[in-house]
């Protein structure tokens, strides 16, 4: 691959795949979301194209006139930015009127398809970086006891049955008792709402929900997961192996380990 189209969302990840991709000597052509992606990317990439929310003939106009060898996703979009200011062209709107189920997963697979059918591969840009992916075993803080393992595999568990209803990716277990699972409102706000019922001390598992496409729809964890878990009094975070990304990898485990927060890779 000598030239990438990046279709750029929020957060530190789009920054982290165009670093990774400018180290392999590739040459990135971005696509950013207006109110989402962070400014910084533009010093990372060799073009940037600034685009609103559904403006999917566009992407594909930029990519084709770039011609890229290949895209990725990187980054997600708030769902208040969908709910206030989604906006879809002509294709957006004929690609949605396609889909049967809605869910994340369903309408990425189908920009996936209409970027695809011009002849341009979507591919999983987290192969591009080096130890992004979580490893069995532990990776940060202290060694769990049995309780907390048996609890880890209690959310696991729970996670990958209602995966298959694309029901969230987090589950929220104390004790043998499930407090929180993630749905609509999002991760944050479902760990919160289980630290209200449970205290502290409960353990959190993250989970790909099954069937779900890596390219662009991992679980991921970062400083800020970190940082509120500590704020809410977590106990432990399990991380599927394999499967789930740690962004900025370093500083997410030091912050762990400083704060006295497990991080499990659950196999």
């Amino acid at each position: 691959m000598s030239s990438l189209g990046l279709i750029a969302g929020n957060g530190v990840f789009p920054l982290e795949v165009a670093s990774a991709a400018r180290k392999r000597g590739i040459k990135l052509i971005a696509l950013a979301h207006q109110d989402e992606t962070q400014p910084e990317l533009e010093s990372h990439v060799d073009q940037l194209t600034w685009i609103k929310v559904g403006e999917l003939q566009k992407i594909i106009d930029v990519l084709k006139n770039a011609r890229v060898d290949q895209a990725a996703m990187a980054g997600g979009i708030s769902r208040a930015r969908l709910a206030n200011s989604f906006a879809p062209d002509q294709r957006a709107m004929t690609m949605l009127a396609s889909i049967t189920r809605w869910s994340d997963d369903a309408v990425l697979r189908a920009i996936a398809r209409e970027i695809e059918s011009e002849g341009i591969p979507v591919i999983d840009p987290v192969p591009l970086m080096d130890d992004a992916i979580a490893k069995p075993g532990l990776m940060a803080g202290p060694p769990p006891d049995e309780k907390k393992l048996r609890d880890l595999d209690l959310a696991f568990n729970v996670a990958r049955s209602l995966g298959s209803y694309d029901i969230g990716q987090s589950v929220a277990v104390r004790g043998g008792v499930v407090y929180s699972v993630e749905a609509a409102e999002g991760t944050d706000a479902a760990l919160r709402r289980a630290a209200q019922i449970a205290g502290k001390g409960f353990i959190v598992a993250k989970v790909a929900k099954p069937g779900q496409d890596l390219r662009f729809d991992r679980p991921a964890i970062g400083p800020a997961t970190i940082e509120m878990m500590t704020e809410i009094g977590a106990a432990m975070i399990g991380i599927e192996a394999g499967k789930c990304l740690l962004l900025e990898r370093e500083r997410t485990l030091a912050m762990a380990a400083s704060a006295n927060l497990t991080v499990f890779g659950h196999a």
